[in-house]
């Protein structure tokens, strides 16, 4: 029996490179029985995956990526990524949580290419490559759209420490997020399981992988899991063999969900 899982995966809906039905084809030359959607602050992709699932038999869960500031020591706020799965997408309380986030980020990416323009990395919306019925932008297509521009050979350079989106003009521009609270509230009122995403990669608890990190990381989830949080992703590309057998100690002390996904976005952040 083929028990191959994926619980992470974005397509061109927010900041993937493919549609959701070629996501769905990959995981089935993959030989993955059961897949999640999870694009960022939208599910306008999953029913199209899902209807690509039940032609590739290929089992597509519906879910959602959504990014939420939750306060942490001594005031400190920790930007964290809460997934949710087997939400109810036509929820009406989702969908409005969901325009206004939209919204906010526009202002975000307008603040943000100001910036590249004055970096000397000028970007037309022309540049950002809209597939049709999307009308999400995010970093990872700036990326891509600065690579058809030539100011980068590969879509990860855009990421390199102290440059292009990572310089420090670019980390200035924040984007608006909702709280932790909030996250949670919405995927359980969709009638979702939340799961907290990529552990490994959140800043403000220590150098990953040290003992203090996983001290922070267990009075985290100690918190978190009072609040409603329901799961973990244990097994992700942020994470080490060891890192995953820490992390699935911390699941089974607090009783939450094991998941594991890929965080794929596309053939253009393969190395």
């Amino acid at each position: 029996m083929n028990n191959k899982v994926d619980y992470h995966l974005h397509t061109y809906y927010s900041d993937g490179s493919l549609s959701p039905v070629d996501v769905v084809k990959r995981a089935k030359d993959l030989e993955y029985a059961e897949i999640a959607i999870t694009d960022h602050d939208g599910v306008d992709g999953v029913r199209e995956a899902q209807i690509a699932g039940e032609a590739l038999e290929v089992r597509v869960i519906a879910g959602i990526e959504l990014a939420a500031a939750y306060s942490w020591k001594e005031e400190q706020q920790l930007d964290l990524h809460i997934l949710g799965y087997r939400i109810d997408i036509k929820n009406k309380e989702l969908k409005r949580e969901l325009e206004q986030i939209r919204q906010n980020r526009q202002n975000r990416n307008d603040k943000l290419l100001a910036v590249l323009k004055n970096l000397g990395y000028e970007l037309s919306e022309d540049d950002l490559d809209f597939e049709e019925n999307q009308d999400y932008v995010g970093k990872p297509l700036i990326a891509r759209a600065m690579v058809r521009r030539g100011y980068i050979s590969h879509a990860s350079q855009a990421f390199e420490p102290g440059r292009f989106l990572e310089a420090p003009e670019a980390k200035a521009v924040k984007k608006e997020k909702i709280s932790l609270e909030r996250a949670l509230e919405l995927i359980k009122g969709a009638g979702g399981i939340s799961v907290l995403a990529h552990p490994m990669k959140i800043k403000g608890l220590g150098q990953p992988a040290t003992e203090e990190f996983y001290e922070n990381l267990d009075q985290l989830l100690r918190a978190l899991k009072k609040q409603g949080l329901k799961g973990l992703e244990c097994f992700h590309p942020s994470c080490e063999k060891e890192d995953s057998l820490r992390l699935v100690d911390l699941a089974e002390k607090y009783h939450l969900h094991i998941t594991q996904g890929s965080d794929y976005h596309g053939p253009e952040f393969e190395k």
